[in-house]
Order: C-alpha cells, then structure tokens, then sequence
C-alpha cells in the first residue's frame, strides 16, 4: 500500500519558519475558496487574507529574515542603523519608498520633451511641443493623462517617451497637465475637469492650428473624462475630434477589479457626507491604496531590503513617477465614484448628465483605437473591451502584453513584449472579450507601431511644422513641462 509522500523535516530553524508559513496560509486560502458565502463576501475575505499573508512573511521581520541577519553580522551592525534611518525617513513622508527619490527632478531628467505651456486655467496647463521634423500632420494631437497621477509618465525620458515618440512621427503634440489640487480648488466638480481640462484645451488646439478637427487620446481616468466631455460636446451638436484613442480606461464599470472592493454603498455615502461639499482627498491616501493592489511587490519588498538589510533603493524612473501623485477634490471624486464605480451610469445613454448635455457614448462616431493590457490590475482588460461596445464609430482593439503602465509604456524603438489583434479579415468584434481573444493572433514587439499606422491615416496631410508655439492668441507662458506638474503633495 503506497503511503503519502512526507514533507521533510526542516534542517533549520529559519526552514522551519518558512514551511510553517506557507502551510498556514495555504491554509487559510483554502478556508476563504471554500467558505459558504456570496462572491463579494469571498472576495474581500480574499483580499483581506492575501494582504496578512503578504505583511506576516517571515522576511518582514527581522528575527525571521536570514539575510538581514547575515548583511548585520557582517556589516558589524551597520546596516541595522542604515535600516532604521530609512524607516524614520520614511515615516516622515507618511509612506514606504520604493525608489531614490533624489536621483529625479521633473524637467531635469523626467519630463525634458521641448515645449511651451501655451494656456493655464484654475486645474490645467495645456502644453505644446515642439516639433521634430520639418512637416507635420496637418491634426494635431491632443493627450489628456488621468489626473491622478503627473502627465510625464507619458515622457519619462527619451528612450521611453510618447511625446518624443509621437513629434518624431510627425505630430504636433498637446498634453494637459493637471494642477495638483490646493485647497483654493477643493470644490471644483466633475464638469469642472471637463470644462477646464478637455473643452478648453481642444478650443484652445483648434484655434493654434487653425483646424476643425483634433485627433484626441486618453489615458487611464483621463480616457473617461475624455470620452465624456466629447459625448457631452456631441449631444449640442459638436464633433471636434476626428479620432479618438482610449488606453487603458474604462467606460464600462461592471468589472473593476480588486478596486471595486473599496466602493460599496456605505463607502461611498461617507466620503459624500466629508467630502461632498468640499475638501481634498489627499494623493497620498490614493497612493497607498493602489501600492496594496500589489503589496508584496511596492510595500513589503522595500520593508525587507530597505528597514531590515538597509539597502536603500535604486533610482527608477518609474516608481518616481508613481510616488508623485495628486490631490483630487472632493465634490469631484465623490461623483466619480458614485457614478462610475457604485453606479455605472456613463455606459447607460442619457442616465450621465456632464456640462448640462445628457451623455451618449454612441454619439461617440469618430474612429476609435481602444487599448487594454492583459495583466492590468487596474483596468482589467475584459472591462476596458466593453468600450467596444458603447462607441459609435469604427473601432479597432489592441491587447498588449503585461500590466497597466508596462503595458501601455512599450516603446516602439525597444521594441519588447507582444500583442494581439483581432486576425486579418475579421469584419466585427465579438461581442465577449475573451471571444475575441479567441479569434486573435500575437504580435510581435510594440502596440505602438499597430497604433502610428492607424493614427496617421488621420493626421489630414502634412504642412510645414509650425516654428513658434502657440499663436491665435495664445502665447506662450512659460518653458515645458511647466509649473503644475512641478507641485508635489
């Protein structure tokens, strides 16, 4: 008779600690996958779980970590006292650091595209780049980043910026740049940001550029207060975007992911009754709560190597940028939530009322390009492809390879990763996402090449690039990337 295989015995105390461990919390996934309850019960129990099994790690304590033992012992205690000035820096900044801070300075090394601010209002700058070749588009291009986070994660640095990406294809490139919310703005709405952000900047590139029609993209968040601020604009009878580029947004909320177990009724009736009629929600609270969507990763990684072997971390581009996020009001984000997240109004037609228009992303007719990423936590691919469905106009969808920002930021010279496409000859997209991905075939490198091809087919011909920005009024105010993006919370 054939016994079951034994787990052997730990050699060690440190073994015996580790295998302890993961016995426990194989345990306790078991319990939640099992337990009798509806599936939002189970999720947060899952979640809740997963977040005590990521903080009780072993290598989170430093009696339990071999390596921060070893790295004090060898240092002669060194790295303890490096550890623990780590850790009270980082209690004065009120959150874990995860990169060298010090090694960035925006419009030094992140954020250096050359351009020109060319408009400011109460809650945006509009910049202007300059060009990189003698003929340009005759549209121009406007980018609207979320605004929850700095415009220059879409120009982090030469290597790796759209902006630059895009001047060197040809286009003359426009970005708002979100203020980061004072207390003079803890009262401005959801049409605010559509009125300030999106209306006023596509005035403002029109009148520049002398053209009826701008292609338009958005990223993230701003992707929705894009697509609603232009089905507004549609429903009095305007129609300024030729095209539209959505990446990584939602407009559907039916699925949000491991987001959606922070919005429920009562969480979102209490942030109205603070919030509602004024006040900030602060950047860092939004911060935190995205850093626990992954909290082995951007939290206890660095509490390990950082407080327990003082190590400080290396510089990185990216994690720079994600450290400096942005306030938001609160009669904003409360309507947001309620809308968006509780609600799902925007996909229904008319339910959305946004600059006095009822909203109808039908209306929405211009050709659309729709991006999502497989492994996005944030917005969770399926989601974003429901956009497909709410849109007028023709569309095409791409799937790239790895998670929200990995995904999105592929640079086309370093060419890395895949995507997919619906295969050649096909008329229309499923109605399921994962139909169409069943019907898709990968492709090798950037999503952005797919992307320029498909955007330059509405760049409306080429003109000689304009030598002075701004113009029609508009003059420029001060150097690329500005002073709002500069503001840290």
């Amino acid at each position: 008779m054939n016994q079951p295989a034994q787990t052997p015995a730990p050699a060690t105390w440190d073994e015996w600690v580790r295998q302890s461990y993961d016995t426990t919390t194989a345990a306790m996934r078991q319990w939640v996958e099992h337990l009798e309850t509806d599936h939002i019960t189970r999720a947060k129990l899952s979640f809740a779980t997963e977040q005590w099994i990521a903080a009780m790690n072993p290598a989170n304590f430093f009696a339990t970590n071999p390596e921060a033992l070893k790295r004090a012992l060898e240092t002669k205690g060194a790295s303890v006292n490096e550890g623990l000035k780590l850790m009270m820096g980082d209690l004065a900044k009120g959150r874990v650091s995860n990169t060298d801070e010090s090694a960035f300075e925006v419009g030094k090394n992140v954020a250096v595209s050359e351009g020109a601010v060319v408009m400011r209002n109460q809650l945006a700058e509009l910049l202007q780049y300059t060009p990189a070749t003698p003929k340009v588009g005759a549209r121009p291009i406007l980018l609207v980043p979320p605004c929850i986070n700095k415009f220059y994660i879409l120009d982090l640095g030469p290597e790796t910026s759209f902006v630059r990406f895009l001047v060197e294809q040809g286009h003359t490139v426009f970005m708002v740049s979100w203020r980061n919310p004072t207390p003079e703005e803890d009262q401005c709405t959801w049409d605010d940001y559509l009125q300030m952000g999106v209306v006023e900047s596509i005035e403002a590139v029109r009148k520049i550029c002398k053209v009826e029609t701008i292609n338009a993209l958005g990223f993230c968040v701003g992707g929705t207060i894009l697509a609603t601020a232009l089905a507004a604009l549609a429903a009095r009878g305007e129609k300024p975007a030729e095209s539209l580029t959505l990446m990584t947004t939602l407009l559907d909320f039916s699925d949000v992911g491991q987001l959606g177990l922070f919005v429920d009724p009562a969480s979102v009736a209490y942030r109205e009754s603070t919030l509602g009629a004024g006040g900030l929600l602060s950047g860092k609270e939004l911060g935190t709560t995205f850093s626990f969507l992954r909290p082995k990763d951007l939290v206890w990684n660095y509490v390990s190597k950082g407080y327990l072997q003082g190590q400080a971390p290396p510089p990185f581009d990216l994690l720079y940028w994600n450290s400096d996020g942005t306030n938001l009001p609160g009669p904003m984000y409360c309507w947001y939530l309620r809308n968006m997240y509780l609600e799902n109004n925007l996909r229904q037609p008319g339910k959305v009322e946004s600059l006095g228009e009822k909203v109808d992303l039908s209306q929405l007719d211009m050709p659309v390009y729709v991006f999502a990423a497989r492994e996005d936590h944030i917005v969770p691919w399926q989601t974003a492809y429901e956009s497909t469905r709410l849109v007028g106009g023709p569309v095409r969808f791409a799937l790239g390879a790895s998670g929200h920002i990995a995904g999105t930021i592929n640079p086309a010279k370093k060419n890395k990763r895949s995507y997919w496409l619906a295969k050649a000859g096909t008329r229309k997209l499923p109605a399921s996402a994962d139909r169409w991905l069943e019907g898709a075939a990968e492709q090798p490198g950037s999503w952005w090449n797919d992307w320029i091809e498909w955007l330059n087919a509405h760049r409306g011909g080429e003109v000689a690039a304009r030598k002075v920005l701004g113009g029609a009024g508009y003059r420029k105010i001060a150097a690329a990337p500005g002073e709002y993006v500069k503001v840290r919370i």
